[in-house]
C-alpha cells in the first residue's frame, strides 16, 4: 500500500475538503480538513479517519498512522504557524 491508494480510499468513503498523506512501507501520515470536524473532539475526529482504514489496519498493511485532523480554519491557522504546504 501506497500513499495515494490511502488518499484515494479517504477520499472516496469521507469526501473531505483536503487530504495529505505522507508514508511508506506500512507508516504513514494523515491531514484530514473539512468544516465536519468543527466541534468534534480528537478522538472523534482520528476515528472518522481511521474507519475506512480498518480493514488495512487490521491486516497489518497499515502498522502506523499518524493523523492530523483539522477544521479549514484551523488548516490555514497551522500552515501559517508552521509553513506547511
Amino acid at each position: 500500500m501506497d500513499s495515494a491508494e490511502i488518499k484515494e480510499l479517504l477520499d472516496a468513503a469521507l469526501q473531505l475538503e483536503e487530504t495529505h498523506v505522507k508514508g511508506e512501507g506500512s507508516h504513514f501520515e494523515v491531514i484530514a480538513v473539512d468544516a465536519s470536524f468543527a466541534g468534534m473532539s480528537r478522538v472523534k475526529k482520528q476515528q472518522t479517519i481511521y474507519g475506512p482504514l480498518m480493514e488495512h489496519i487490521s491486516t497489518n498493511t497499515i502498522h502506523a498512522l499518524s493523523i492530523k485532523a483539522f477544521t479549514p480554519e484551523e488548516w490555514a491557522r497551522d500552515k501559517k504557524l508552521n509553513s506547511l504546504f
